[in-house]
């Protein structure tokens, strides 16, 4: 999704055009979780880009977007970019469990 979002609107106030905006992406982001992943992979991970406009974007965290929404409505902004684009992940190996806290001591 690369989409520039409209803030301001004759007919629906501000409030309410921002929780729109909020649910737009939020069933945009289940909707993507939900899709089949590709063989060899875990789970779906989002690159997210914010900005005033597209020229100006800067990447922030998928938990970060509802924040950043927020901030353009009070900062009153006729407009704002935002960029979700879904990846799929594999993740990475962890130690095992009997390995942890476990030291070599060499024997003398």
């Amino acid at each position: 999704m690369q989409k520039i979002f409209q803030l301001t609107d004759s007919k629906i106030k501000l409030t309410r055009r921002v929780e729109a905006i909020k649910g737009d992406v939020r069933k945009y982001i289940k909707r993507e979780r939900k899709k089949k992943l590709p063989e060899g992979f875990d789970f779906w991970d989002f690159n997210c880009s914010f900005g005033d406009s597209a020229v100006e974007k800067k990447k922030i965290h998928v938990t970060e977007i509802v924040k950043f929404i927020d901030d353009a409505a009070c900062r009153k902004l006729d407009c704002f970019y935002l960029e979700v684009l879904s990846i799929a992940r594999s993740r990475s190996k962890y130690p095992n469990h009997e390995d942890v806290g476990k030291t070599d001591k060499k024997s003398s």
